[in-house]
């Protein structure tokens, strides 16, 4: 009997990746012909089948939910798995937890082996590789096969699935005209490349902000922080920029950061550079997490209230698990999903002036 292969084993064994083995087996014409036969001989070869997600869902239930996010340590994520297991306890169901590490092969990877008769339906936020990418084809598969996804956080408007968002140019716009009303003039932002949505949307509220105030936006004021300088031990080289961003905008006196990490390292950097926080400088960031709460001083942030996305997501999937499977065998109706938005809210601390 010739072994079982995954498609991560057909990927290295090809020095191809995950996504073109993906689309070849799929006879996709973004990829070529030879590819394409190659990945089709070997997959046969070896008895490949994919995993039958709707035979699955079809003759059992597991009442167990998939979560996959993009990293385990961030405050707001873990508040989001605390909502969706309150709701998934009390309805009866259990949660698995994957997590892609912000790349899209573990995100494939972790969807392909959850999905394999494991779960029900999904819970997730999208991988940064996978928004940098714009390689969306595991979750329409995943969705055509009939297992139901509901997105939090950073989502994709192209994937038809329930989502549950926060409305990030609002809550930029609630921070930056809190730094206004305390007299900010000269307002920094300190966020993400444009690939990854909230931060490209935070980014919008601070912009739009600034013109209804008739302040108008500068290049030099917006640092947009590449990814790699959030990993630990690069946390010197995102010091580093920001202290270039303050050196060379002397007179900053107002930050507003997409993350509290972010924030936090502002408020580090300003102090070494004798800045002192609320007086000369104010800061305010989005995400309120222990960071924020324990900060010297402590950080006026935007709170997004991940309890309740994570509470609202689970909702959201359970109803659509429950709706189908009392609708099974009837005549099929074309989807409507729903977006829901929480409200966000300002909480003062010490970073801000009274």
């Amino acid at each position: 009997m010739k072994r079982k292969v995954t498609l991560k084993q057909i990927a290295k064994e090809l020095d191809v990746s995950i996504s073109t083995v993906s689309k070849a087996l799929r006879n996709s014409i973004e990829i070529s012909e030879d590819t394409r036969q190659k990945v089709q001989a070997f997959a046969k070869l070896y008895n490949y089948r994919p995993n039958n997600i709707a035979l699955s869902l079809k003759n059992r239930k597991t009442k167990t939910i998939g979560i996959i996010i993009p990293e385990i340590v961030h405050h707001f994520f873990s508040k989001v798995i605390t909502g969706i297991e309150l709701v998934a306890n009390k309805r009866g169901y259990n949660v698995i937890v994957g997590l892609s590490n912000e790349s899209f092969d573990k995100e494939v990877i972790n969807m392909q082996m959850l999905a394999n008769g494991s779960i029900d339906g999904f819970i997730l936020s999208i991988a940064k590789e996978t928004l940098q990418h714009q390689d969306y084809h595991h979750f329409i598969e995943t969705i055509n096969q009939g297992m139901p996804i509901v997105m939090f956080d950073r989502v994709v408007n192209e994937i038809p699935c329930d989502k549950v968002i926060v409305d990030d140019v609002k809550g930029a716009k609630l921070a930056i005209e809190k730094l206004i009303s305390c007299g900010c003039e000269n307002i920094a932002i300190i966020t993400t490349k444009d690939y990854v949505s909230v931060g490209k949307l935070r980014t919008q509220g601070y912009i739009e902000a600034l013109e209804d105030n008739k302040m108008h936006p500068k290049s030099s004021l917006i640092l947009k922080v590449d990814d790699k300088l959030l990993s630990e031990n690069q946390l010197e080289a995102l010091e580093k920029e920001i202290e270039e961003l303050f050196k060379l905008n002397k007179n900053i006196d107002g930050v507003f950061a997409v993350n509290e990490l972010y924030a936090v390292t502002a408020m580090k950097v300003a102090r070494k550079l004798g800045l002192k926080i609320p007086e000369s400088l104010q800061v305010v960031s989005f995400t309120d997490g222990v960071l924020s709460k324990h900060s010297t001083p402590s950080l006026t942030t935007v709170s997004q209230h991940g309890q309740s996305i994570g509470e609202k997501a689970a909702d959201l999937l359970i109803n659509r698990l429950e709706m189908d499977e009392g609708e099974e065998g009837e005549e099929e109706e074309e989807e409507i999903y729903e977006t829901v938005i929480i409200e966000t809210e300002l909480i003062e601390r010490e970073s801000t002036k009274k």
